[in-house]
């Protein structure tokens, strides 16, 4: 029984390392594709909002350990008379809502890929205030590193609830293997295609987590 116990854990670190390996390869050559997409945007932001043409934050990783996420900005900076700043629904420009729909906003977390703070597949790099938030199997989430997509994106994506989306994130942890990767990859694509999920209704993307009635 040890032996194969064993086994297995020998088997899944190869696997984890197959899977960085997968991951370097795998950002590099949609950086490489996607450059002329990156660079329209790049340039579209720049006219419609000026600079920053990126959106840098902290975001909780592997561990909890944080790491600067990078997007392309969908958001311009407005304040109100107060000088709070206004709702998302408010501040998203119609180049911003494109990029969103077509997912071209998150290309800039292949950076993230290859300095390994991420993975192509994982559960999503939420807010940091959120760690305190979890329960403790919702928590479990970070047990892996976070992903540019994962089985909640392709499951539903912004369209599922909170616990919905933690259910499917630790489903994932409990599950993970090179092929589930491989499978929630090309779905991915599938719902790009078909621009599902963007936003939950009534948001243009996720209501805040405030925690979970389930503990």
């Amino acid at each position: 029984m040890a032996q194969l116990q064993y086994r297995d854990v020998v088997t899944r670190k190869q696997q984890l390392a197959f899977k960085r390996v997968l991951d370097f390869a795998g950002a590099a050559t949609a950086l490489a594709l996607g450059t002329p997409a990156m660079a329209a945007a790049a340039l579209a932001i720049r006219w419609s909002m000026g600079s920053p043409v990126l959106f840098r934050q902290e975001r909780p990783g592997l561990g909890g350990r944080a790491f600067w996420l990078l997007k392309f900005r969908t958001m311009r900076d407005a304040f109100d008379a107060e000088g709070r700043l206004l709702p998302d629904s408010e501040r998203l420009t119609s180049v911003g809502r494109l990029l969103r729909a077509t997912s071209v906003d998150e290309l800039p977390q292949l950076i993230n890929v290859l300095r390994g703070e991420m993975s192509l597949v994982g559960p999503r790099p939420l807010l940091m205030q959120y760690l305190a938030r979890y329960s403790p199997r919702q928590a479990r989430r970070h047990e892996v590193k976070p992903g540019i997509t994962g089985l909640a994106q392709v499951r539903g994506r912004n369209a599922l609830s909170w616990e919905e989306k933690f259910e499917l994130d630790v489903t994932y942890v409990e599950t993970w293997s090179l092929l589930t990767d491989l499978k929630i990859l090309l779905q991915t694509a599938a719902s790009v295609v078909r621009r599902e999920g963007i936003s939950q209704t009534g948001h243009v993307t996720m209501p805040e987590f405030l925690g979970s009635k389930r503990r």
